[in-house]
């Protein structure tokens, strides 16, 4: 069965030349294949030319060798579809997987949530819950609480075409109960865990026709009975907002593993670890709210947003001015220790992050809070109590801007980068009206943002496209494995990079808008993917498909002639007949 011997240029140019789906399978079975799988420079050029990677770009820190790294890239990736769900009847919002997961839950303009059991790879709906009951329009975000106990969802009350208002709901695992309910303003704080018995809720005050208040709250998941007279409310922020913005899309980054992540992006700072490595070897309030009052609430926001409209370009200039000067004088100073490193070297940072601005209502600042052990949970002062009259709003620590409109966020799994999806701005434009952003780029921005040094690190990916204008932009979910970071986009795919190497390795096609995609953190080469089209897909990796056919298939009849040689062989051996 030997094929005729090949020049190794050859079998290289034969490899390079094959298509995608064929380079592990070639059918080669020249004699040098043995010496050309185990040939490093083979594989090296190989890997280079067939991916188009910049030479400059090392290897993976955790490959052991060129040709195991090019079958992690062409054989490790969740880009084959095995299954599509269909139990939701309208949009699918967002996914989110438990933390061990064996669980999942998606949202949809249905207005239902779904959690969904995955013990052995069979997906099975455990649950669902419609919240129309509630007042709701539809269901938006959910998130499993630390211990995977509690699921929080956020939505979107039924209202007005301007009405900004939410509400967060917190659900039982144990037995899918409703535990409580928080509102939530504007919608799109959407809210998140801190820990795995708070969360954290968002309210907005205007003070002006440009000029508001944000306070964003922690909030106990569920009251106990016998603790009727602790606070299960206090207020952790009180920012300003100037030009029309607001603060939302809130998340938690825990930065307890800063300094050993799963995969560090700097390519020097790789190599310095691969050396070293080498040379060592309140106040009370109820949870539940009555909804009888949201509709006059939505009516006077409706009211106050015309108000706002109604008002000339100087006033809101003049307005913009004294707000800044107010917030100058009645602002506490950011707090120092955000960037300083710690004397022990090992203290667990929690950073609040938010997407704000200070240009235009259109977000397109990051913003960083950190939260200190003491505010971590409702236990203290009341509302107040601990701020002076002098200061009365909180300062951001650290401010980044991506110029552009922010339409998605993501945490590595260490909590050390953060991703983040932005339509760009046009280069050197100037924002004279805050109620008129620039125009934005149909190309989406993937920037990552490294939250040790607090600066945006390397270029920035793209592949993924978006349409629709700057008022009608909405939050396109991504999400980050160990290796890989995935986002959904408007041109009807899926897209999966490798984070190592910053190059696009996958599509995954849909029939309208993927708004949301989600890693098992269990498995990174399996991938859940929700579009506007209704359906839920489920993608594997081609290296798990045919692990679990090679399980599936009945066991080979054990054949009798093989043993029976070998015992007439021994016999022939030890001179018996």
């Amino acid at each position: 069965k030997c094929g005729p011997v090949l020049p190794d240029s050859l079998v290289l140019e034969i490899f390079l030349r094959l298509p995608h789906d064929a380079v592990l399978r070639a059918g080669l079975t020249c004699r040098q294949w043995l010496a050309v799988s185990r040939d490093e420079f083979l594989w090296r050029e190989l890997f280079y030319s067939y991916y188009r990677i910049p030479r400059l770009v090392p290897r993976h820190p955790a490959a052991v060798s060129w040709y195991r790294e090019f079958k992690r890239l062409f054989d490790c990736i969740p880009c084959v579809e095995v299954q599509t769900l269909r139990e939701h009847t309208d949009q699918v919002l967002h996914l989110a997987f438990s933390h061990r997961g064996h669980r999942f839950s998606s949202c949809s303009k249905d207005c239902t949530v779904k959690v969904r059991y995955r013990p052995d790879g069979n997906i099975s709906l455990v649950h669902s819950s419609s919240m129309r009951q509630f007042n709701w329009g539809y269901t938006q975000f959910s998130q499993f609480n630390a211990d995977d106990s509690l699921l929080l969802v956020s939505g979107v009350y039924l209202g007005p075409h301007h009405s900004s208002s939410g509400e967060i709901a917190v659900i039982s695992l144990e037995n899918y109960t409703l535990l409580s309910r928080v509102r939530n303003k504007p919608y799109d704080v959407f809210g998140c865990w801190l820990n795995e018995t708070h969360l954290i809720s968002g309210n907005l005050h205007w003070i002006g026709n440009m000029t508001s208040c944000s306070v964003l709250w922690l909030n106990k998941a569920f009251q106990d009975i016998e603790s009727e007279n602790v606070n299960v409310v206090k207020r952790l922020f009180k920012i300003q907002n100037i030009n029309a913005s607001t603060i939302r899309t809130v998340m938690v980054a825990h930065c307890r593993r800063h300094d050993n992540p799963d995969l560090l992006l700097d390519y020097e700072a790789q190599s310095q670890a691969r050396r070293q490595k080498g040379q060592q070897q309140h106040h009370h309030q109820p949870l539940l709210f009555d909804l009888a009052t949201s509709g006059s609430e939505d009516e006077e926001e409706q009211e106050e947003e015309e108000d706002r409209k109604n008002v000339g370009q100087k006033e809101l200039e003049i307005e913009t001015q004294v707000a800044q000067l107010m917030g100058r004088a009645y602002t506490k100073p950011p707090d120092p220790s955000l960037t300083e490193p710690s004397e022990s070297g090992e203290e667990d940072k929690t950073y609040l992050l938010f997407t704000t601005g200070s240009l235009t209502y259109s977000p397109h600042q990051i913003g960083i809070k950190r939260i200190r052990p003491e505010q971590m949970t409702t236990s203290g002062p009341v509302l107040g109590e601990e701020r002076s009259s002098d200061e009365f709003f909180d300062s951001l620590d650290h401010v980044i801007d991506i110029h552009g409109h922010i339409i998605g966020m993501g945490l590595s799994p260490d909590h050390r980068y953060l991703y983040v999806n932005s339509r760009a701005w046009p280069a050197g434009c100037v924002i004279s009206d805050p109620m008129s952003p620039p125009p934005i780029a149909e190309e989406i921005d993937l920037h990552v943002i490294d939250l040790k040094s607090l600066r945006e690190e390397r270029r920035s990916l793209r592949a993924h496209r978006a349409f629709t204008p700057n008022d009608e932009c909405f939050f396109i979910f991504l999400d980050v494995s160990r290796d890989f970071v995935a986002s959904g986009a408007e041109d009807k795919h899926g897209y999966i990079w490798d984070r190592h190497y910053n190059i696009c390795l996958a599509r995954l096609a849909h029939d309208d808008v993927v708004n949301s995609v989600a890693f098992s953190p269990a498995d990174q080469e399996l991938l859940l993917s929700a579009s506007d089209d209704s359906t839920i897909k489920v993608w594997r990796s081609p290296r798990m498909i045919r692990l679990a056919q090679a399980s599936a298939r009945p066991p080979r009849p054990r054949s009798l002639l093989p043993s029976w040689l070998s015992r007439s062989k021994n016999s022939c051996i030890n001179g018996k007949p």
